[in-house]
């Protein structure tokens, strides 16, 4: 029988996104500031939110919660990169990649469920504006936020008991800036068919059902602002979904652009780049 050479796992390696010792300053230097940026604008509409009350309405409440979401899910990746480049380390403990591998799982399914709500906020307002108050109530709210934080544990849960039962070889290096559940799966030693299996079966139903209830949303916002005569009647009705379709594009868009490149190249760190930007820009 061949033997398989299995290791006791302690720690993985990060290679980040380049080898180039003479890129890494302006890599920290530029993610720095990004990360810096990103935060203070988050921590600034949370502010304004909390604190001035024309804003304590159910859209300004969806928007908080995601900037708290996008605060926590940087927070989970870029602060590691950013010492591991310091440190001139690539290392991170196998405890330490999974707690990484699954709040980013906890976040990004958070952010996915958020964004529905947003959508679901936006079409009660433009297709039931005379019972917007009451459907969007504040008790209605909160319920909608705690209905997507079980489901994100849920299925943050699923993929690291997963990756709990894999065996690993003496090749732990991996090609990304942060613990990314299919670079780990691709380390391990042991069948990872079940694996494989539960991230196309939970990206379907975890990913798909919120991305489905966004389109319907706003099909029903279409079809509700062609209804209304007036052109700049249509205009301010939409300009509420403004902001929130765009950060729609870029998160579905990116991530699709990234799920799309893993299957079609082998260029690791092109894609390390794009889920980068997917984490960093929207």
């Amino acid at each position: 029988m061949k033997s398989t050479n299995y290791t006791a796992v302690s720690e993985f390696l990060l290679l980040g996104l380049t080898d180039d010792p003479a890129l890494q300053p302006f890599i920290f230097s530029l993610f720095l500031s990004m990360y810096l940026v990103t935060n203070l604008g988050n921590l600034l509409i949370i502010l304004a939110v909390s604190s001035d009350p024309h804003l304590h309405t159910p859209m300004y409440f969806f928007l908080s919660n995601l900037s708290f979401t996008d605060l926590c899910i940087s927070t989970t990746t870029i602060p590691k990169m950013l010492a591991n480049i310091q440190a001139q380390d690539h290392s991170i403990t196998y405890t330490g990649c999974l707690t990484q591998n699954g709040f980013v799982l906890d976040f990004g399914c958070l952010e996915n469920c958020l964004l529905a709500v947003m959508a679901y906020d936006r079409f009660v307002a433009i297709c039931h504006p005379l019972r917007y108050m009451v459907i969007m109530n504040p008790c209605h709210c909160v319920l909608l936020i705690l209905l997507s934080l079980p489901i994100s544990i849920v299925h943050s849960l699923l993929h690291s008991l997963m990756v709990l039962r894999l065996s690993f070889c003496t090749v732990l290096e991996i090609p990304h800036f942060f613990c990314e559940l299919a670079q780990v799966i691709k380390l391990a030693c042991s069948d990872t068919f079940n694996n494989s299996l539960l991230i196309y079966s939970a990206s379907s139903l975890f990913v798909g059902i919120p991305l489905i209830g966004i389109i319907f949303s706003y099909t029903q916002i279409v079809s509700s602002l062609l209804r209304i005569p007036s052109v700049g009647g249509r205009y301010k009705a939409f300009s509420t979904c403004g902001s929130h379709l765009s950060v729609v594009s870029l998160f579905y868009g990116i991530g699709f652009g990234v799920y799309i490149s893993s299957a079609v190249t082998d260029y690791s760190m092109k894609i390390a780049a794009a889920s980068m930007m997917h984490i960093m820009v929207p």
